[in-house]
C-alpha cells in the first residue's frame, strides 16, 4: 500500500490508459482524482466497486479556469495533491498528413491539449505540494519525440516539448522536494482498439521485445515515479516501448 490515503490527479482519467492507472493507484491505497473532458465515471464506479475512493470531474486541461477549479475540488476533498500524472493528450483524433498542408487551428490545438495542458495542471498543483512540502508530477511524452514519427508533426512537436518542460520543471520545483520526471510510452494498443495488423506488426517488429505493448505495460513506471522509491530521481525521461527507441 505504498500510496495509502494519497491524492492522486491522473488527467485524462476516462481513457483506457488513464483507468489503468487509476485502477493500479486505487489498488495500492491511493484516492485518485479523474478529470476527463469526458465522462471517467465509469472509472469510479469501477474504483469503488473494489473499495477505492475516486471521483470525477469535466475538465478541459487547455483551459486554466477548469484546470484550477478541478485541482482545487481534489484537495478539498482529499486533503491536498500529493501526485499528478498529466496523461491527457489529444492524439486518438488528430488529423494526420504532411506538416505544411496542416492548419494552424490543428497545430494550435495540439499544443493547447498536450503542452499547455500539462503546464497549466501542473502550475494549479504546484501550490498544494508546496503547502505540504514535497510532491510527485509524472509527464507523458511519446516515444514519437524519439524517433520524428511523419505525419503529425503537430503531436510529435508537443510531446518533445514535454520532455524540455518536465527538465525545466524540475530545476524550478527541487527547492520544493517536488520531483518531475517524464515516461515516453511506444504505441500501445488498448483493449478493444482497432488497429491495422500490418501496422502492429511493423510496430513489433522494431521492438527489442518482440510483442505488442498494451497500457498495463506503463503501469509500473508510473507507480514508481509516484513513490518514495524514486524521491531523488528528477528531470527523468523513463522510456517504455520495449526497446523500440534506446535514450541516453
Amino acid at each position: 500500500m505504498r500510496f495509502k490515503d494519497k491524492s492522486v490527479i491522473v488527467t485524462g482519467g476516462g481513457g483506457k490508459i488513464g483507468k489503468a492507472y487509476a485502477m493500479a493507484f486505487a489498488e495500492e491505497g491511493a484516492k485518485v482524482s479523474l478529470p476527463d473532458i469526458a465522462s471517467a465515471d465509469h472509472v469510479v464506479k469501477a474504483i469503488q466497486d473494489m473499495g477505492g475512493t475516486a471521483i470525477s470531474s469535466a475538465c478541459d486541461v487547455s483551459n486554466e479556469k477548469s484546470v484550477k477549479m478541478m485541482v482545487d475540488e481534489t484537495a478539498k476533498q482529499f486533503g491536498g495533491v500529493d501526485i499528478l500524472v498529466n496523461n491527457a493528450a489529444y492524439f486518438m483524433t488528430v488529423w494526420k498528413g504532411p506538416f505544411w498542408e496542416m492548419a494552424v487551428d490543428e497545430f494550435d490545438k495540439a499544443m493547447a491539449v498536450n503542452v499547455r495542458g500539462s503546464w497549466l495542471c501542473a502550475k494549479a498543483a504546484f501550490p498544494h505540494m508546496k503547502k505540504q512540502g514535497k510532491g510527485k508530477i509524472i509527464n507523458i511524452s511519446s516515444g514519437t519525440a524519439l524517433n520524428g514519427s511523419p505525419n503529425y508533426i503537430h503531436y510529435v512537436t508537443s510531446k518533445g516539448a514535454i520532455i524540455a518542460m518536465t527538465r525545466a520543471m524540475a530545476r524550478e520545483l527541487g527547492d520544493y522536494h517536488i520531483c518531475v520526471n517524464t515516461v515516453a510510452p511506444g504505441f500501445v494498443e488498448t483493449e478493444g482498439r482497432q488497429v491495422d495488423p500490418a501496422f502492429s506488426a511493423r510496430r513489433v517488429a522494431n521492438r527489442s521485445l518482440k510483442r505488442v505493448q498494451v497500457e498495463n505495460d506503463l503501469v509500473g513506471t508510473v507507480l514508481f515515479l509516484a513513490s518514495p522509491e524514486s524521491d531523488f530521481m528528477t528531470g527523468q525521461l523513463l522510456n517504455v516501448d520495449g526497446g523500440a527507441n534506446f535514450t541516453g
